[in-house]
């Protein structure tokens, strides 16, 4: 063979190698999301409650034979997969990123707050319990000199997101600031370490953040609760209207309703989207500051997953609603099969330790990590992900097993293997 052949044949061994070699947890150039080089960056270096990996930025995934692919389209600033029995994350992007949270926020107001009211009590609204209502705030129609139940408003938080509901009753809870401080308080038991609040309705302020990481611990410890079950998983109700004065020599007029929905769109659809099969809540969330933001609880074959998407791209429509479908579906695929990278850690009540609750470094190889600043980010990858039969389907599921209902009891954090949604679920109509 001649000098000339010989390297001719080197030169083209040496550019197939990195071909040849590459793994299947790195994507290329042709499969980057270029938009990512728009978006702001996260920090170099984040939480680490729950594992190591979870506090590095990019998106992390255990990739193995028989590991579906993650979406190709996926443009959250944050995600997370979470298993929600076990407590497994699956896969994230940037899970302790800490970024303005919109009403997805709401979970932790109500985690906090609904055990303080019982749904039963009344309460007439006055001019104080509405003052400081953020501009533009989501409503529902709370109305001065009017009565209302707390499961009134717990229907209009849950299912018109309305701040007027929020602010009346943190008002019965002893006030704005001792609302906000009792949030605080229950946001630090949880280990939800990079939440701050600042207004209990989510409403943008400086420095309350949030992340995808603490946002599905708040969603996990909420759905413990069986009316927060039934809140959030409720698609339509009728809400109380202004009581109106009678007329002198008149009897009390009646008092009309009006109906309000859910504007969880996984669970109503919209157009060009489906209600999500299997789907249970839990809330949705959008300010100027936060963009988009979800937290959706799923249930299919006896298993029930958790996802957070914080901030996609607005190129698609109802973007954070598409990406979490996706996510689900490949959640529901990869259960079982992939390897966690993390975990939702206990409550610091139950005596849990964030650092022994921690998942450690994965061995050497890179096998957990894809970080997206060197080029390997997964949510690049194609999409290979097999999509679940009835993704789009107008399914939901009627009770939830399997689920993650920890009873804190002694300082030990069980699970216990039922969690079941509310009768008004199992009546939806076309379910």
């Amino acid at each position: 063979m001649s000098a000339l052949k010989k390297t001719a044949l080197t030169v083209l061994a040496a550019a197939l190698l990195p071909v040849l070699t590459a793994t299947p947890a790195l994507a290329d150039d042709a499969t980057t999301d270029k938009s990512e080089d728009k978006q702001p960056k996260p920090p170099a270096a984040m939480s680490t409650v729950g594992g190591s990996l979870l506090g590095k930025p990019g998106t992390q995934v255990n990739l193995a034979p028989g590991v579906p692919i993650l979406p190709k389209k996926l443009t959250g600033r944050s995600w997370i997969v979470a298993d929600a029995e076990s407590g497994d994350v699956l896969a994230s992007r940037n899970a302790h990123w800490r970024l303005p949270p919109a009403s997805t926020l709401k979970m932790l107001f109500a985690d906090t707050v609904l055990p303080m009211l019982p749904k039963d009590q009344s309460h007439k609204v006055t001019s104080a319990d509405l003052a400081g209502v953020g501009e533009g705030s989501s409503l529902v129609g709370v109305k001065e000199e009017s009565t209302y139940t707390v499961h009134d408003l717990w229907m209009g938080v849950f299912l018109r997101s309305g701040n007027d509901a929020v602010h009346v009753l943190s008002e019965m809870n002893g006030g704005i600031a001792k609302t906000v401080a009792d949030m605080n308080k229950h946001a630090a038991d949880l280990q939800a370490l990079d939440t701050n609040v600042v207004s209990p309705d989510g409403y943008d302020e400086k420095g309350q953040v949030s992340s995808a990481y603490d946002l599905t611990l708040i969603a996990r410890s909420g759905l413990q609760k069986k009316d927060f079950r039934e809140y959030s998983s409720t698609v339509r109700v009728q809400f109380p209207g202004e009581e109106k004065k009678a007329k002198k020599g008149e009897k009390a007029p009646k008092r009309e309703t009006f109906e309000i929905q859910n504007t969880n769109r996984l669970l109503t659809g919209d157009a060009g989207l489906d209600p999500y099969k299997g789907i249970a809540g839990v809330k949705n969330g959008n300010t100027t500051n936060a963009g988009s933001t979800f937290t959706g609880v799923a249930e299919r074959d006896g298993r029930v997953l958790l996802v957070t998407v914080m901030n996609p791209s607005e190129e698609e429509s109802l973007a954070v609603y598409q990406e979490t479908s996706r996510l689900l579906d490949w959640g529901f695929t990869a259960a079982g099969k992939v390897e966690p990278i993390g975990k939702l850690v206990q409550p610091g009540s139950t005596g849990g330790d964030s650092d022994k609750e921690a998942v450690g470094e994965q061995d050497a190889g890179g096998k957990g990590e894809a970080g997206g600043s060197a080029g390997t980010d997964q949510a690049a990858l194609g999409d290979k992900a097999s999509a679940s039969s009835g993704s789009g389907g107008r399914g939901i599921a009627v009770a939830i097993t399997g689920g993650a209902l920890l009873l804190l009891a002694a300082a030990v954090f069980l699970v216990n293997r039922r969690w079941p949604l509310p009768d008004l679920v199992k009546r939806l109509p076309g379910r």
